[in-house]
């Protein structure tokens, strides 16, 4: 398996739940490149009505539903307001969308949309008088790269061998035997080994067709029958806007839709810009037009200004979308396909395009495909498993936080409440053995304590300050950099090979 995005993570969780033996490498770490660029949505996505990807927002809205309850603590509702704005999409057709969003899907779990008056309410507050109506539906929350990371600790679990840091710099088919030799690079360690494997599955998000450039000598290389289309989408951090924990949707005059979303208590983010991308893959950066494209399209909304110079932090990653030759990078299709080819007992699947939403889909094909291909493994599971944190059956997340208070009742509420977002009831494996607050360990600073290292640098693969403030959790934004520095100087001794005597 290549690659440590959603989609490897995914099927690498789905093929060891089918009993079958899995290496997943990654070159850096998990979720460091598209998956952690989202806009952090489990949704159908209602501007794709607009281009009759019907069948791609049914199946979404299908998935919302799965895995909303297979991860409560990572992923919960959020109600979504969409002003009406006379000069853009009329009443009625935003009417029709949304009523062709709540049942494409077999919608189950949450509300309906409806029409509302927006003047005088909390949703209307932070919007400009001019806008008077509007409408309100729900989609879903995800932390992003926590989905990733809990899929492929659900993988290593089953039996899966995750390896990140970990390159593959090349593929040989075998002489004499079906399958391949593949070649990885440690960058931790400046070491190259080689193991063998019956099948390759590519899911190197960007670099898929990079990835297949990988096979054989001498000029016998894979054919790239798909072309992608990378389109970069970026998002700024900003103060928060407004009071409440609903999110608006935006349209805008170019046609595009911008959200913006309450985050991390403090903060408000806001996104996306939809823009080819032809620069390089490794270096990804929001530039000042998009900065002050998306401070412009919320600025005419909310009473509220905002201005590049209240940006705190932005991101922006690339999405490998399957090329379908639309003219706009908007218009693009989020759909995927699944690429089987043969080469002499060698097979590869190559994995083009997907979103979030439907990474559990996606890797259950692609599992289908491989135990099909391989003659052995048993059958699909996902669709009723829940994922590390979520083990008790119908976890209801308001009840798991009291009884994690009740049963731990020394810990600080806010503490109590974030550990329990993060790690759902993983969290009893970092408190184990504790009973006050100084069996914790050591206090770095702003409500981080060295047992919830201690557990990140074991059991989720996390290396550096970067692993754990900025892709197993979003703590950079509220520690200090002395306590920054204090994690990274303590990781680092995590770490380091003892000494040979």
């Amino acid at each position: 398996m290549i690659g440590g995005g959603v989609n490897g993570a995914g099927i690498a969780r789905d093929l060891a739940g089918r009993g079958l033996s899995v290496v997943l490498c990654e070159k850096d770490d998990l979720a460091s490149a598209t998956s952690s660029a989202s806009t952090k949505l489990i949704h159908g996505g209602l501007r794709y009505l607009e281009y009759y990807e019907f069948g791609l927002v049914r199946d979404a809205l299908k998935e919302r539903e799965v895995l909303l309850k297979s991860a409560p603590h990572i992923i919960w509702p959020l109600t979504f307001i969409l002003p009406h704005h006379k000069k853009l999409r009329p009443w009625w057709l935003i009417r029709l969308g949304l009523f062709l969003y709540d049942h494409l899907g077999g919608r189950r779990t949450l509300p309906a949309s409806k029409g509302l008056d927006l003047l005088g309410t909390r949703f209307g507050q932070p919007l400009k008088n001019t806008f008077k109506r509007g409408f309100s539906y729900s989609d879903c929350w995800v932390e992003d790269t926590r989905l990733v990371v809990l899929a492929a600790l659900d993988a290593a679990e089953r039996g899966a061998t995750i390896l990140t840091r970990t390159e593959c710099t090349h593929l040989q088919k075998r002489d004499k035997h079906d399958g391949w030799t593949a070649t990885f690079y440690d960058h931790r360690s400046d070491e190259s080994f080689k193991i063998h494997a019956q099948m390759v599955v590519n899911a190197a998000g960007p670099w898929v067709n990079k990835a297949l450039e990988l096979v054989g000598q001498g000029g016998d290389t894979t054919p790239q029958k798909y072309k992608i289309r990378w389109v970069k989408g970026s998002h700024i951090i900003v103060p928060k806007l407004y009071q409440g924990d609903h999110a608006y949707i935006l349209q805008n005059g170019d046609g595009r839709i911008v959200f913006v979303i309450p985050y991390e208590k403090k903060f408000s983010l806001i996104g996306t810009t939809d823009l080819e991308y032809t620069g390089d893959i490794e270096e990804v950066r929001i530039t000042l037009e998009e900065v002050e494209y998306l401070c412009n399209a919320v600025s005419g909304w909310l009473r509220k200004t905002v201005k590049p110079e209240d940006v705190q932090w932005t991101y922006s990653g690339v999405r490998p979308l399957l090329d379908d030759g639309a003219s706009d990078a908007k218009a693009v299709t989020r759909d995927y396909v699944l690429d089987l080819e043969e080469y002499k007992d060698a097979p590869i699947l190559s994995i083009y395009g997907g979103k979030i939403t439907t990474f559990r889909k996606l890797a259950e094909k692609a599992a289908d495909k491989v135990v099909e291909r391989l003659g052995r493994g048993r059958g699909a599971w996902t669709a009723d498993a829940v994922l590390p944190g979520a083990e008790a059956s119908g976890m209801n997340f308001d009840t798991f936080v009291k009884t994690l208070r009740r049963e731990f009742n020394w810990l600080p509420e806010a503490l109590a409440l974030r550990l329990a977002r993060a790690y759902g009831s993983r969290v009893r494996t970092i408190l184990r053995g504790c009973k006050r607050m100084n069996d914790m360990g050591e206090d770095f600073g702003d409500g981080i304590y060295e047992a919830e290292i201690r557990y990140l640098v074991a059991c989720e693969w996390a290396m550096t300050a970067d692993d754990i403030f900025w892709r197993r959790s979003k703590l950079g934004l509220h520690a200090t950099d002395d306590t920054q520095k204090r994690v990274a100087k303590f990781v680092r001794k995590l770490l380091a090979k003892p000494k040979a005597k």
